[in-house]
């Protein structure tokens, strides 16, 4: 049963275009943050990562809108992207001014945590390139309508980043839908970054916008309450991410408001450690809800990308036309395996996806 129909592949020149910021994650290994004295270098954004997975782990033809400071620091960054096979003809490169006042590269040091001790997150990304793109900047016209592109994915983060990213993610929308475009967002709502521009009550004001363009909506009970103001039945600061009812209460009313939704989407996890996660999700629609396998006791080496491996696996699910179910176990399995290695992005294939999916055992391969 296909949930969607995307266009042609014949018509578009890419299946997967994502709209965000791109930044250099610096990662202390087993170290920490403030005590390390080396770093290993990686890519990552909430956005760009799902087109990436797409492109790396499924085959797809995958680009990528953001904008990049051309000084050593940004193409450091470009020759990440390039490893990652996605495609930069839509990139804005900008002028850099020598040391960084007006614009630069966005920063992340991300530490994964042990034990009792949580994964922690820095962000040193004011003033960056993708921040501070606006309206009218990109061609979408030609993006969408002559070149031609399946699938459009964005979120919550890069919407969150400045007063133009919004108008921004709107625009590209707006543009994308006029030419049958499929549009995915994550919510990914984060605290950190609306609260200089207006806090929770800005966030809703935006987001509520942006969603009523959105076919897939990607996000967790928090995300639906912080971000779009609906209230989810029993969610407090220790509500676990596992009990999938609560999430299947509010989207009865999400879907209400939202009939533009064809597909929503949850990862559900339970952090019993650093390294230690249970590990499900849940897609709705079409009146009915599909569970993943739920996998207790996941064991997690960098938990950082998982959820948007999810995504990806879910996107290639739909994309291809599998049914519900399997794209849930497309998107569960594919972020299970990101977050057995390093780095924001997946190494996993497409065959490894297919074994966990059908509950093979971690038994050496020969």
């Amino acid at each position: 049963m296909s949930v969607l129909k995307p266009r042609p592949e014949s018509e578009c020149k890419y299946d997967i275009l994502s709209l965000g910021e791109i930044m250099l994650r610096l990662d202390p290994g087993e170290e920490r943050i403030h005590t390390t004295r080396y770093f290993r270098v990686w890519e990552g954004g909430g956005e760009y990562n799902v087109a990436r997975g797409l492109r790396r782990c499924f085959g797809k033809r995958a680009a990528v809108v953001t904008a990049i400071p051309d000084c050593p620091i940004g193409r450091l960054l470009e020759d990440l992207l390039m490893q990652g096979g996605v495609a930069l003809e839509y990139v804005k490169w900008v002028p850099y001014d020598g040391i960084g006042r007006n614009t630069r590269v966005g920063l992340n040091f991300t530490e994964r945590g042990f034990g009792v001790r949580a994964a922690v997150g820095c962000s040193d990304r004011a003033n960056s390139a993708a921040s501070q793109i606006k309206k009218g900047d990109i061609d979408w016209k030609s993006i969408f309508g002559k070149d031609g592109v399946r699938w459009l994915h964005t979120g919550g983060i890069y919407a969150a980043l400045s007063q133009t990213t919004p108008e921004v993610v709107i625009e590209a929308m707006e543009t994308a839908r006029k030419h049958g475009t499929i549009i995915s967002y994550d919510l990914n709502y984060r605290a950190s970054l609306w609260k200089e521009f207006g806090g929770k009550a800005r966030a809703m004001e935006v987001n509520r916008k942006i969603a009523s363009l959105v076919d897939v909506m990607i996000g967790n009970e928090e995300d639906f309450s912080a971000a779009l103001g609906f209230e989810v039945p029993g969610l407090d600061a220790e509500c676990s991410k596992l009990d999938p009812s609560n999430f299947k209460k509010m989207i009865a009313e999400v879907v209400k408001e939202f009939p533009n939704f064809k597909v929503v989407a949850t990862t559900l996890r339970n952090a019993k450690t650093a390294g230690k996660n249970d590990w499900g999700a849940v897609l709705y629609t079409g009146g009915k809800f599909y569970d993943a396998v739920l996998r207790r006791d996941l064991e997690i080496f960098d938990r950082v990308g998982g959820g948007d491996s999810f995504a990806s696996g879910l996107i290639y699910g739909l994309m291809e036309g599998k049914d519900p179910q399997e794209a849930v176990d497309y998107g569960a399995a594919h972020g299970a395996l990101a977050m057995t290695t390093p780095g924001d992005t997946t190494t996993a294939s497409l065959q490894e996806v297919r074994r966990v999916m059908k509950g093979a055992s971690a038994r050496i391969a020969r």
